[in-house]
């Protein structure tokens, strides 16, 4: 009860009825509290039977469904013995799966990001990386992998989205009710919430900490809006991305710092450490601090274990994507904290610089991920290849080819995104042993043997549910807009079910160029006005609230809607999340995207339709580069035509209606007496057969763990034995190097005379190079000879390397030498490098120094 209201003279009290379930229907409150239902079919149609359209206007949230659950419905629920019998199925199937006990002894990885897509109900997320973290979870869960993952409780999330009459984009925020989300408090041994603090200058702001199960992952989660805390710092966790620069500082100390005190307060100590995106990454600050204060280490020890056991990844393309600051900001709210590093200012800052002493650099997160990270990846070939160039000039003395950074390519968890008619043909085709072994190939080629009337008859059922919804959806938002009841009826009653559906869904950046469609609005015309080959595109997505080219996109597809030649054939969905999404990568015949050649990192969405028997027709850029199969959908050229985007522009475009009038329509209206086109089939099980192996969670995270967390984890128990021997052994070998590598002097150099004479093709490249060694051993050092052909006045090609061998050593003086066999001709330019050589180092750029003889 809270305080008196009055109404009109009339004297009223408040009272709170708290929900309760009878005992008989405790299992569902249990299911509800763990977001293993989620993506368990038999769990999700449980809940939904309780109530269909209420479950969806509750936003699909189970809690929230129980909470207004009558005591006449539960009542009736617990009448129902198939119900009852379907409860307590799932519940016995859901404690099976938690006490599962793990295969073998694992690290304990603590995973961090700024936000996570676990469901529609639960607003951690805004778009492409949250949901990629929330699949990755999942799979984890699945796979019974030790690891833990650390966040931050968002009261209002990311923004909700409506339009106006005229297009505009409206953001619209609502608060969570805590009580319906399927969080609970952390507490420490005595019963107590943990509350961790992080100090912003001269003030200290509190975070307690919340746990949200998702399936066997904890997800801890900090949250700042409590009564310890002045309002300005009560909001730094209530929107995602929300308010200005400063304000993301805030965020990302909280996430980095105060994460692991987070950790440290509930006494874990994970093995290994995953930044996922470069927000967390004062993560390692703190965790030097504590190796410095609590485990006594040297600052270079403390600096070598902690970056020995943390693996960065970057999703951003383009340098202007990762977050940075002013110097003057990070002053403010980190000086203070140097003192606890043993650092001068001058040395924080340059974790986040390539040019230490350029105080006109900002301070960049993704290059202070790198600087205390042994290991970091792209999330596709592609973009593997991009970052190397990207974060080049933080290793200057090596080719980009040559760089550490390497790259797991994204994948999507395929419990939550399949269909469940898939799912079940799947499972009655693919037999037994395919759930533990998704990557399997011999079990997806299985769908060549499905009959087409069997694959086509599950294609229409998802293609009729999606335009069903479309239809109710489009009809409720035009209404409240305020449109012509006329005009919402001839919209609504165009949109036809035997029409091939192109679907266009994701974040509304400008580089994406939504409106790339549109560049012939006539030539457009004609293919969604063919009365006997009909086509609809549909489109959804949200524009960051700063991002005005994005909205004006939006604005410009949703009037041009509205044009007689569109209406019905063209139409913007509203509000983009997660059940929609379900909807559209499940019942569109294809799955198009176009973004500006290479700024796309991966790209999920288009994997979760291959999932579902959806082609996709993209540029080869991000997976697509990888994914792409001729005759398993179409594909745009991976590099420009011309340098001018507008002239790309046009000739993507034509391409696009060229391909769609040339192959992809006749190939769909391709049909027999039974209404299948043969052709077209051929694609959707090429599709399913050829490409969705490679892009199941399983697999990513399978990559994760072979290419990085093993490796991790195998060497950073070496340094940790015996009390950091090994540890102590490196950062010693490494300071002794580092004091004699400007000394050490080259006495003589033999090479070919290529400056007079050129080298026949098939005769020997033979060269020798003498050093004095001063101090150091001829095993501390590699020499090496390294080929390029010149690209541009700015820009080498590596061709390849070739270390020297040691040929002979007399005291200080040693000589190494080579013999080549060159296998092409051509011009070339070489040159012989040194570079430190020991073997703990994990690669050439974990101990950069270099010197070009």
């Amino acid at each position: 009860m809270v305080g008196n209201l009055t109404q009109n003279g009339a004297k009223l009290k408040r009272i709170f009825i708290e929900p309760t379930l009878p005992d008989g229907l405790s299992p569902l409150r249990d299911l509800a509290h763990n977001l293993w239902w989620s993506w368990n079919h038999e769990a999700i149609e449980l809940f939904r039977s309780i109530d269909p359209q209420q479950f969806e206007a509750l936003n699909f949230n189970p809690l929230a469904l129980l909470d207004e659950l009558s005591i006449e419905k539960a009542q009736e629920l617990l009448n129902n013995s198939d119900f009852t019998a379907r409860m307590k199925r799932v519940f016995a199937e859901f404690n099976a799966y938690i006490a599962e006990a793990p295969a073998k002894k694992q690290p304990q990885t603590a995973y961090f990001c700024m936000e996570y897509g676990l469901h529609q109900s639960v607003r951690l997320y805004s778009g492409g990386l949250g949901i990629l973290a929330g699949d990755y979870l999942k799979e984890v869960s699945d796979r019974n992998v030790n690891l833990i993952a650390v966040g931050l409780l968002y009261r209002y999330g990311y923004f909700q989205q409506s339009l106006s009459l005229h297009g505009e984009q409206i953001h619209q925020l609502e608060a969570a009710k805590f009580t319906q989300l399927p969080v609970q408090p952390v507490r420490n041994s005595h019963g107590e919430w943990i509350k961790i603090h992080v100090n912003f200058g001269d003030r200290t702001v509190w975070a307690k900490l919340w746990v949200l199960q998702v399936g066997r992952v904890p997800l801890y989660l900090l949250d700042t809006d409590i009564d310890d805390n002045i309002w300005e710092d009560r909001s730094i966790t209530h929107q995602l991305y929300g308010g200005d620069n400063e304000n993301r500082l805030r965020q990302e100390i909280l996430l980095g710092i105060g994460g692991v005190r987070a950790l440290k307060a509930m006494h874990l100590e994970p093995d290994l450490y995953h930044l996922n995106e470069g927000h967390a990454a004062f993560l390692g600050l703190e965790r030097l601090r504590n190796y410095l204060k609590t485990k006594q280490l040297p600052y270079e020890q403390a600096l070598e274990i902690v970056r020995a056991t943390q693996l960065f990844t970057t999703h951003t393309p383009v340098p202007a994507g990762h977050d940075s600051f002013p110097e003057s900001l990070l002053r403010e709210y980190l000086f203070d904290y140097t003192y606890a590093l043993d650092l001068s200012w001058e040395q924080f800052v340059a974790f986040g610089r390539v040019k230490a002493d350029d105080a006109n650099e900002r301070f960049s997160m993704s290059h202070l991920a790198l600087h205390t990270s042994v290991e970091a990846n792209g999330v596709s070939r592609l973009h593997g290849a991009v970052s190397q160039k990207m974060f080049n000039d933080l290793y200057p003395e090596y080719n980009h080819a040559e760089s550490h950074v390497g790259y797991v390519t994204n994948s999507v968890h395929f419990p939550t995104w399949i269909a469940p008619e898939w799912l079940a043909l799947y499972r009655k085709t693919f037999g037994k042993g395919f759930w533990e072994d998704q990557t399997n190939r011999k079990f997806w080629s299985k769908i060549n043997a499905v009959p087409d009337a069997t694959i086509m008859d599950i294609r229409r059922t998802l293609k009729k549910r999606l335009l069903d919804w479309v239809r109710r959806s489009l009809h409720d938002d035009l209404m409240r807009r305020g449109e012509n009841p006329r005009s919402i009826f001839e919209i609504t009653n165009a949109i036809r079910d035997n029409a091939l559906v192109i679907g266009f869904a994701r974040r509304f950046a400008t580089y994406k160029r939504a409106t790339l469609l549109f560049s012939n609005e006539k030539r457009l015309a004609e293919i969604v006005n063919n009365a006997e080959r009909p086509v609809l595109f549909l489109f959804a997505g949200k524009a960051h609230p700063a991002d005005k080219g994005g909205q004006e996109f939006i604005r410009f597809i949703y009037n041009t809607t509205k044009n007689p030649d569109f209406k019905g054939k063209v139409i913007f969905l509203e509000n983009y999340g997660m059940e929609m999404a379900k909807l559209l990568v499940q019942g569109v015949d294809i799955w198009l995207n176009t973004p500006t050649r290479p700024k796309e990192a991966s790209g999920t969405s288009g994997m979760k339709a291959v999932l579902n028997g959806v082609m996709n027709f993209s540029v080869l850029d991000g997976w697509w580069c990888e994914g792409y199969r001729p005759g398993a959908g179409w594909a745009l050229p991976e590099h420009d035509t011309y340098a001018d985007p507008t002239l790309q522009n046009e000739l993507d475009a034509e391409t696009i209606y060229n391909t769609l009038e040339s192959d992809i329509i006749p190939t769909y209206y391709d049909q027999n007496a039974a209404g299948i086109s043969e052709r077209w089939v051929r694609h959707i099980k090429n599709t399913i057969a050829d490409i969705a192996p490679d892009f199941v969670m399983k697999r990513m995270l399978d990559d994760y763990q072979e290419r990085y967390y093993d490796r991790l984890w195998a060497r950073s128990g070496r340094l940790k034995k015996n009390q950091f021997h090994a540890l102590h052994e490196l950062v010693e070998w490494k300071s002794r190097v580092r004091r004699a590598w400007d000394a050490i002097e080259l006495t003589d150099l033999q090479a070919p005379d290529t400056f007079n004479r050129s080298l026949p093709l098939g005769a020997n490249f033979e060269a020798g190079v003498t050093l004095h060694l001063q101090t150091l051993s001829s095993s501390d050092l590699g020499v090496e000879v390294v080929f390029f052909r010149r690209r541009s006045e700015t820009e080498l090609d590596l061709i390849g390397t070739h270390e020297l061998e040691l040929d002979h050593q007399k005291g200080a003086l040693a000589t190494y030498s080579c013999s080549i066999t060159p296998q092409t001709a051509g011009v070339f330019e070489y040159g012989f490098r040194l570079f430190p050589k020991h073997p703990l180092l994990a690669h050439r750029q974990d101990f950069g120094l270099v010197r070009w003889l």
